[in-house]
């Protein structure tokens, strides 16, 4: 991320999809031509992995740190693929365009996959394509697989609940679910095999269009998830599998009583004894999907926030030391260059900007949280920015520029701005003069919310932090992709010099 270049923050769920919910398919690639029209060198994404609308939806909240969502699977591509009929995908998921359905989608996702297996699956152990799927990811594929059909066998019940031999991974116990189950396990990696191969040729038509992709990876894991289930010695868990401790923040901008997550905390004294290997190939996973990655809670490598489990907010917990230098060391071990992006928001010390420092991870600067009385020597304000950062207009977690005007910046916060841009603006025109004041900065690269390209209002937030409902839903529709966007965003691109 050396030159001079912009982007665009879309999740995958916002695109334009008449299936319930974005995907991979013709609306990604419509998209990836937008930005290309528009002069844009980097897409952004949120989280691939599953999600669940028991736990809201959130892509930071999934059973797996590896598999990749079923509902981004693009109903069109598996007929193009020849795994459907173009009959089998006659009726859409919803009509609603601009607001996802996650539960219509994983519906009908569920059985056109499920459609897909039953065509297919007797000839699937000589599909060589499958079987070398199946090799390359048996690192963590065949526990997922094991997970999802054992859950469904225990009636969703998360896996600390389950019987004692399942739960605790007995040889016996697993011996006789993969003898019990073959086709139910064959079932997930099939889905699993699409997912990536239509992931994979997403990733190429990007290439094919000077696009590089920006992944997210969170730092934490759910605790009912394949990778504790499997792994449960990497994490602070009791007798009985449970969480001892939780992840969160402490109260901030978003929150009075801070976050609690309530993610399992990690044993990083296990992770040091097995010299990283967990989250080695959880980083190889990702910079094999991703040309960038954004590393969310950063600072949680170098100190992180511990709440007891008994906890039911996040106000009561303490900072404890993590292994950052060591980590990221054993990562530059293996793999010679680390693209990635530090998510320095929040409480940052002069520890976690040694840590960012001494291996030359560009941070995050968030243009909402520039304006107010401190705003000569703000870290987040356009003249205070170095080069190696990521600027902002808000990410997935603000409000979107047009909502935070008419609400959050409040009458200080709009008279900082004004002053800063040498006007009064009327709210309609507040979010591009915030687009431009990022571009014309002296970062390196620049990554835009949709929604403030499109000036729209707190309607079309992404995610409010701490509420657990009603989030990851806004969609960018068709005709809001429109020529003159994107000419208006090469335009600026052009003039500040951040064209390819």
């Amino acid at each position: 991320m050396q030159r001079r270049a912009s982007g665009v923050l879309l999740h995958v769920t916002s695109l334009p999809s008449r299936y319930g919910i974005g995907d991979f398919g013709p609306g990604a690639r419509a998209f990836v031509r937008f930005l290309a029209k528009a002069a844009q060198s980097y897409w952004q994404i949120l989280p691939l992995t599953p999600t669940s609308t028991f736990i809201g939806n959130s892509p930071y909240s999934s059973d797996s740190a590896f598999a990749i969502n079923p509902l981004l699977l693009s109903p069109e591509q598996l007929v193009a693929d020849g795994w459907l009929d173009a009959a089998d995908i006659a009726s859409p998921a919803t009509c609603n365009l601009s607001r996802a359905d996650h539960a219509a989608a994983e519906v009908l996702k569920d059985r056109l996959v499920d459609l897909a297996f039953a065509r297919a699956k007797e000839r699937l152990d000589g599909d060589v394509g499958f079987r070398e799927f199946c090799r390359e990811q048996a690192g963590w594929l065949d526990d997922y697989a094991l997970f999802r059909v054992a859950k469904a066998r225990q009636g969703g019940a998360g896996w600390a609940d389950w019987p004692v031999a399942l739960r605790d991974r007995e040889p016996g116990a697993i011996d006789a679910l993969r003898h019990e189950a073959k086709d139910a396990l064959d079932r997930v990696r099939f889905g699993q095999y699409l997912a990536f191969g239509q992931w994979r040729s997403l990733r190429r038509y990007c290439r094919e269009h000077d696009v590089q992709l920006i992944g997210d990876l969170p730092i934490y894991v759910t605790q009912d998830s394949a990778d504790v289930w499997s792994h449960p010695e990497l994490f602070k868990l009791d007798s009985a599998k449970r969480p001892i401790f939780v992840a969160g923040v402490p109260p901030d901008y978003f929150s009075e009583t801070g976050q609690r997550w309530g993610n399992p905390v990690f044993n990083w004294s296990e992770h040091s004894r097995t010299g990283f290997a967990w989250w080695l190939t959880r980083m190889g996973h990702n910079l094999a999907l991703f040309d960038q990655v954004r590393l969310d809670h950063f600072r949680g490598f170098e100190a992180y926030w511990e709440i007891a489990a008994t906890e039911k907010t996040a106000v009561n917990g303490r900072w404890v030391k993590a292994p950052g230098m060591e980590l990221f060391k054993a990562m530059l071990r293996r793999f010679p260059v680390l693209p990635l992006i530090a998510e320095d928001l929040g409480v940052i010390t002069a520890e976690v900007r040694e840590l960012k420092a001494a291996y030359g991870f560009p941070g995050m600067k968030i243009l909402q949280f520039a304006f107010g009385p401190d705003i000569a020597e703000n870290r987040d304000a356009p003249h205070n920015y170095e080069r190696n950062c990521v600027a902002y207009t808000g990410t997935h977690d603000n409000n979107t520029t047009l909502g935070w005007t008419r609400g959050e910046a409040g009458e200080a916060g709009l008279t900082s701005l004004f002053a800063y841009c040498g006007r009064e603006l009327a709210p309609e025109e507040v979010p591009w003069e915030c687009i431009r004041l990022c571009l014309r900065s002296a970062a390196d690269t620049v990554v835009i919310p949709m929604q403030d390209l499109l000036c729209l209002g707190e309607g079309a937030r992404m995610n409010m932090p701490s509420v657990a409902k009603g989030n990851w839903s806004w969609r960018v529709t068709e005709d809001q992709l429109d020529h003159g966007l994107a000419e208006r965003l090469r335009a600026a691109t052009e003039i500040y010099g951040r064209n390819h």
